[in-house]
This record gives C-alpha cells, sequence and structure tokens, in this order.
C-alpha cells in the first residue's frame, strides 16, 4: 500500500466515525417517550393559555386601582373634553390622555384613527359605506357607526391586507398607462 492509499483509508475510517459520533448525538437529543393523543391535545392547551397570558395588554390607572386590558378586546378610543373614552367590550374608562398619544401608542397593535376624535381597533370594523358628501360610514361589531373623515380616509386602507376586485375606495387615483391624466376609481362596497 503506498502512501496516499493509507491517508485515504485512514481519512475514510475518520468519517465513518464523524458520522457515527454525529448520528448518536443526534439520536440522544430526541426524547425517547411516545406522546398519545391525550398527551397532545393537553399540551395544545397549554400553550394556548400561555399565549393568552403574553397578549398585548394595557395599565392605566381608574381611581385607586389600576386595570389591565388586552388590548385586542379594546374596540373604540374616543376623545371627550380633555378625556379619552377607552371602549372595552361594554365597558368604558375615561383616562387623562390625550387621543394622539393614545393613538401613537395602539398604532402598533392594529388601531387606525378615522376621525380627529376617533381611533378605532380595525378588527372590529365590520362594514365601510361611502356617503354622496365624501366621507365613509364605518360600522364596528355591535352596530355602532362612525364617520371616517376625508382626512382620515387613507388609514382605511389598514382594514385589509388585501383587496379583491376592481374597485378601490372612492377618491383613489390611479394612472392609465394610456393616458396621462388620472382617473378616479368606483366606491367598494363590502
Amino acid at each position: 500500500m503506498s502512501a496516499r492509499e493509507i491517508q485515504d483509508q485512514k481519512a475514510r475510517e475518520m468519517s465513518v466515525q464523524h458520522a457515527q459520533v454525529c448520528e448518536a448525538a443526534d439520536t440522544s437529543l430526541l426524547p425517547g417517550t411516545r406522546v398519545d393523543g391525550a398527551d397532545l391535545i393537553r399540551l395544545l392547551r397549554q400553550l394556548e393559555v400561555i399565549a393568552k397570558r403574553q397578549a398585548p395588554r394595557i395599565a392605566f390607572r381608574a381611581g385607586a386601582k389600576i386595570l389591565f386590558l388586552d388590548v385586542a378586546e379594546i374596540v373604540v378610543v374616543q376623545a371627550e373634553g380633555n378625556y379619552v373614552s377607552l371602549r372595552h367590550r361594554a365597558n368604558a374608562y375615561l383616562l387623562r390622555e390625550s387621543l394622539s398619544s393614545i393613538a401613537e401608542k395602539l398604532k402598533p397593535y392594529g388601531f387606525i384613527r378615522i376621525h380627529r376624535s376617533v381611533v378605532v381597533n380595525i378588527s372590529a370594523v365590520e362594514e365601510i359605506q361611502s356617503l354622496p358628501t365624501g366621507v365613509y360610514k364605518l360600522r364596528i361589531k355591535g352596530g355602532k357607526d362612525y364617520l371616517v373623515t376625508r382626512t382620515y380616509k387613507d388609514n382605511l386602507r389598514d382594514l385589509a391586507q388585501l383587496w379583491i376586485g376592481k374597485e378601490r375606495l372612492r377618491g383613489e387615483r390611479l394612472c392609465r398607462k394610456s393616458q396621462q391624466e388620472p382617473t378616479t376609481t368606483l366606491t367598494m362596497k363590502p
């Protein structure tokens, strides 16, 4: 055997040993017990509880107490003089803070401003209807309607990740390749 052949043989032996060590290490990391359906369901329920516990929450002072609310359960924040009314399901809470400040804090959690005095949770919106005056009427879960003024109508695009069909919100301009002038499209009715 030549020196080259001996080196090749040693390299093959080392690669086989390396593969055996890696295989042993990989199998040692795997759990040795089998999981049945009941254990899997119990584990999924535990994960749901953990996920709910880690949902974003806000804390605020209400009298002598500090309340914690899930952000997803807040439906509307509305300005009322020097206060804002935070509507959480059936309850409303008055906070001494500006609407602009709260709108900025809630924006990452799916809230949009639709009026100078109203911020809504986009997951609570059920319907948009255009009015002849150029404003929109927005209906949230529970049947309450709010006006979306022209100043904030661009925020309505954030209500859905996908808009289907050729129609878009009224006033949104599209440029055609064959024309230089923008054309106004029709109103989208859900």
